[in-house]
């Protein structure tokens, strides 16, 4: 197999190219990129082929969805709404908001300024829901109820929606186009993405994130939000995405820190080159319609009443400061209102902003322009328009869950199961009438565990042992299950799951963790293997061969799975959402092959004893030993690693030069003993930037090819800008600095070649971060 892979080489930046606008910090859209990919194998392409985006139907807005259960729109056409200017759709946007807003007494306007907002009845003002939640599919929907509940569409009755795996393996994919592809199917008035990045291996909420690098959760922040609106501030948006948390949010409850009381210290350079990325990336690139700020303070200011961030950083800054933009915040009242955050997710307001008013603690023309906001979103959506030419109001209950977004979700978990071991070539079990042992926890369990936080409710679960028995494998199915859940400690089914083994070929042993482990409001107090899970693992492989698959998003120590001889194979597939069971039975039988990629560093269980969740910094120090792949070295498994079924070699080829140019790396493909169609995701990392210290390395491009079919060829492009390979300084400016740049292929966990290229000149200011 012949691969060539386009990217950034020899590049000489000329001293007057370093005006170089911040839009070069900008994420790089979905498209196809130059990869050039030749297989020899004869294999017909495996059985589950991409779900492409324009097979995809939308979801419908959640103001259609359930008419029948009294989800009212605004009636423009009876007065005394009719009336107002709201309805004059020749009205500019924020002319339209005020016009309703003046409408409104003191103690409406507070009524309206929280989540379930009542409506105003002698204006024909129906009661609107702002929270619903889409982290990974449909998990809450207006008025305020989940998706549990049965609705009707005609006569047609439903209670469920294609749930996709948990954002973490999205993360593992590193796969733009299928975030995006995501992120149209859920495309509801949702508060989602959480992009905070997964800075603690402890953080009970890191599954909710598709991992821990600044640019990765930038890249999918934009690609999600922009599948959520439909476009890039598009003219008629599907949808106000909301991107939570603002800002510095990665702490639940550790050693009685709780997230509503904790002050996160953390500096300029930290924020800026870290912590906020993937916010700008949401509001000032792929502009989301709202903001949710933290539950935390930031250096002392809490994040809902903070204007550093809310206006200087956020409206200032980037620009995010349109009529329709608002902020919502769970803390409240006065500070919060006057420092930019626009609704409770709560009572506060409700509660007590009008008396703030009436005793001068803020002002009744604060509250106007809140709601204005507010009102100004549902504008652009057309909430107030004649149902004529609001084609999402067509769409119902058919739409929730289609044939193409349960494809999807299938897609989305082949492509995030990220292979770790596979020693003697363990994997794929062929279908040669094997006898294939399950054990474990997670083997036969079916609980609504399997699809993480903030879930909806499935049209249907599959679990492996069941879908191994399917004739289409050729195996002997056996099942144990040897612990009943991961914190077990009982062994008393140790016997029967040894004994078991024996008569088995090969062991599949599925466990790891669940949200007993870590949750929301719920971080983790250790990092290794719960209850007795290692105990059983190190008794099955005395026997037999045992591969291990781990369920839940963050990472356990594999320290003794990586050293044991008789673990052969090794498995992470985070909270794997409906498809659980041909997902995982396809990449261990060989009908899909394994690409995805960790989107965290592994660490040794003894980390959290030398850090402390609280500190917040980055950077190695007499007190911290450093965090995330660009600063902390003693990883188990590093951040980026991902074995594949096929073995490759990387040499680079001849390629042109000069400012946009790509040089092409040749990847040759030595062996596929597999004979498989692959998937492959490259990253390229950067080294030695601008002043010290220097990072290890730096992500500065991904892309992933897709369904390589034996003996075919394609291409990818890997773009690296400007503006990422430079580094921000201790006040938080994106410098480029002059020098020698050094380029390198990550392949699988491996390092692949590398190439220099020079920027030269002077340093140059790209971005100048606003100073506290």
């Amino acid at each position: 197999m012949f691969m060539f892979l386009q990217i950034c080489s020899h590049v000489a930046l000329k001293e007057d190219w370093f005006a170089v606008p911040s839009d070069d910090t900008r994420p790089t859209p979905p498209v196809q990129s130059p990869l050039t990919i030749t297989s020899k194998s004869k294999e017909e392409v495996p059985k589950h082929q991409r779900c492409e985006p324009e097979e995809l139907s939308l979801f419908p807005t959640v103001y259609s969805l359930f008419p029948n259960n009294e989800i009212p729109f605004p009636d423009c056409t009876q007065p005394p709404l009719s009336q107002n200017g709201i309805c004059d759709t020749s009205l500019s946007t924020e002319a339209r908001a005020a016009a309703l807003v003046a409408e409104l007494t003191l103690d409406e306007k507070a009524a309206n300024l929280v989540n379930n907002a009542p409506g105003v009845e002698r204006l024909g003002l129906p009661p609107y829901e702002w929270w619903n939640e889409a982290l990974h599919g449909l998990a809450g929907v207006s008025p305020g109820q989940g998706i549990n509940s049965t609705f009707t569409q005609g006569n047609v009755a439903f209670n469920s929606s294609t749930q996709f795996p948990s954002p973490i393996v999205l993360g593992a994919a590193f796969d733009d186009q299928l975030v995006h592809d995501i992120g149209t199917a859920a495309g509801l008035d949702y508060w989602a993405p959480n992009i905070n990045p997964y800075r603690d291996p402890r953080w009970g909420r890191g599954q909710e994130t598709p991992g821990e690098d600044p640019f990765h959760v930038a890249q999918y922040a934009y690609n999600y939000v922009v599948g959520l609106q439909g476009g890039v501030g598009p003219a008629k948006p599907k949808i106000v995405s909301t991107c939570k948390h603002f800002a510095g949010y990665d702490i639940e409850d550790s050693d009685g820190v709780v997230r509503g009381s904790y002050n996160a210290i953390i500096s300029t350079q930290d924020l800026a080159e870290y912590y906020l990325p993937s916010f700008r990336s949401c509001f000032r690139d792929a502009k989301a319609g709202a903001v949710m700020c933290s539950y935390n303070a930031v250096n002392g200011h809490p994040s809902c009443a903070n204007s550093y961030m809310l206006e200087t950083v956020l409206r200032d800054h980037w620009g995010w400061n349109s009529s329709a933009h608002w902020v919502t915040g769970d803390c409240g009242v006065a500070l919060a209102l006057n420092n930019g955050t626009d609704l409770d997710c709560g009572t506060a307001y409700s509660s007590y902003i009008a008396s703030a008013v009436q005793s001068n603690y803020t002002t009744e023309a604060q509250l106007d322009q809140a709601l204005g906001r507010l009102y100004g979103s549902l504008i652009v959506l057309g909430y107030f328009d004649p149902p004529e030419g609001q084609d999402y109001r067509t769409l119902g209950a058919s739409d929730v869950n289609t044939p193409a977004t349960q494809k999807l979700a299938y897609t989305a978990l082949v492509e995030g199961i990220t292979l770790l071991k596979n020693d003697d070539n363990i994997l794929p079990i062929r279908p040669t009438g094997q006898t294939v042992l399950f054990v474990g926890p997670w083997a036969n369990n079916a609980s609504v565990s399997m699809f993480g936080n903030y879930n909806g409710v499935a049209p249907y679960k599959t679990i492996p042992v069941p879908t191994a028995n399917s004739s289409s494998y050729n195996w002997k199915v056996t099942y144990s299950q040897g612990l009943q859940y991961v914190l077990s400690n009982d062994t008393s089914q140790f016997a029967a799951a040894v004994s078991a083994a024996q008569e088995a070929d090969v062991v599949v042993y599925i466990g790891g963790i669940d949200e007993q482990v870590e949750a929301e409001a719920h971080d983790r107090t250790s990092i290794d293997w719960p209850g007795a899970q290692l105990d059983l693992i190190q008794q099955l492989a005395a026997v037999k061969p045992v591969v291990v698959v781990q369920v839940g998003g963050g990472q356990i120590d594999d320290s003794s799975l990586l050293q044991n001889s008789n673990v052969k194979g090794l498995l992470w597939m985070g909270y794997p959402g409906q498809e659980f069971g041909p997902g995982l039975i396809d990449i261990l039988s060989g009908v899909a092959a394994p690409a995805g990629r960790l989107p965290v560093t592994q660490y040794p269980a003894d980390y959290i004893n030398q850090v402390p969740m609280t500190d917040q910094s980055l950077r190695p120090s007499s007190s911290n030993p450093g965090r995330t792949y660009r600063w902390y070295n003693g990883s188990v498994i590093p951040f980026g690693t991902g074995l594949h079924y096929t073995e490759f070699n990387v040499t680079w080829a001849t390629g042109g030069s000069g400012k946009g140019t790509y040089d092409t790396a040749s990847f040759n493909d030595v062996e596929d003993p597999k004979d498989l169609a692959e998937f492959d995701t490259f990253q390229v990392n950067v080294e030695n930037i601008g002043s010290t210290p220097y990072p290890l390395k730096t992500l500065v491009a991904y892309a992933r090819a897709h369904n390589v079919q034996p003996g075919a060829t394609t291409t990818l492009d890997l773009k690296v800008s400007v503006g990422q390979v430079a580094r921000n300084d201790a006040n938080g400016n994106l410098v480029l600095y002059p020098g020698t740049y050094t380029l390198q292929v990550d392949l699988e966990n491996l390092s692949g070649p590398t190439a220099e290229f020079q920027v030269q000149g002077t340093e140059a200011v790209l971005d100048q971060f606003p100073q506290p």
